[in-house]
């Protein structure tokens, strides 16, 4: 099957492309939800948190009490740590760096292959068509050292207005998902407007997140 390049064409330092399939397979779109299955357990191993149970043991050898501890999953704690690293130490290690991208690239894969973008099965490490990239910082000169604290809540208004996006989004992929079916191919429209989608968080993620730029995402699906 032939493709077609739809590329991001914007400067920020977070990009994000994928290759149109100009046609796409009816069974594989049909079976979706179970297809995804193991490659969706695989990404919730990767980055779901860890619960453990906390015993207390008494001199006697009886158990005192239980308790149960929860971790923040392999997401947050890149967001906590890179956070401490670049408040106090000013620095954002490659290969810290490339670990969040290519874990990120992996999420991607995942996400548009269940949104019906592509048809090939997520790669845990192969590009594919989806082409996600970020720039790395040089964080002595170009990010802020307290900036991180609060851009969270900077992005707040990214959050309120990609919330109501991917009410969009639902609508768009189950109308997708109808068009594929009969004609084997997905809206040009509605597949402009949900990469568009994915660029415009993946601008957010790579912001708030990610903390790899102090540039401020632009509100656009470009």
């Amino acid at each position: 099957m032939t493709e077609t390049a739809i590329p991001a064409t914007s400067d920020y330092p977070a990009r994000l492309s994928i290759e149109a399939q100009t046609s796409l397979s009816r069974a594989s779109t049909i079976f979706r939800i179970i297809l995804i299955i193991p490659i969706a357990i695989v990404l919730h191993l990767l980055v779901s948190s860890g619960e453990g149970a906390i015993v207390v043991v008494n001199e006697a050898g009886d158990v005192a009490s239980t308790s149960t501890s929860y971790g923040f999953g392999i997401l947050g704690t890149l967001f906590f740590l890179t956070l401490l690293m670049i408040l106090f130490r000013k620095v954002y290690p490659r290969w810290w760096f490339d670990f969040a991208l290519n874990l990120h690239r992996f999420i991607t894969r995942v996400t548009a292959y269940f949104l019906l973008l592509t048809d090939r099965y997520p790669s845990t490490e192969d590009h594919q068509n989806v082409h996600l990239d970020l720039d790395y910082p040089d964080a002595r000169t170009q990010l802020n050292r307290g900036l991180p604290l609060v851009k969270w809540f900077l992005a707040i208004p990214h959050f309120v207005v990609l919330f109501f996006l991917g009410i969009a989004v639902f609508v768009v992929v189950v109308l997708s998902w109808f068009a594929i079916i009969f004609t084997g191919r997905y809206p040009t429209a509605f597949f402009d407007f949900v990469v568009g989608y994915l660029r415009w968080s993946w601008r957010v993620q790579a912001y708030a997140i990610l903390l790899a730029t102090d540039k401020y995402p632009p509100f656009s699906l470009r």
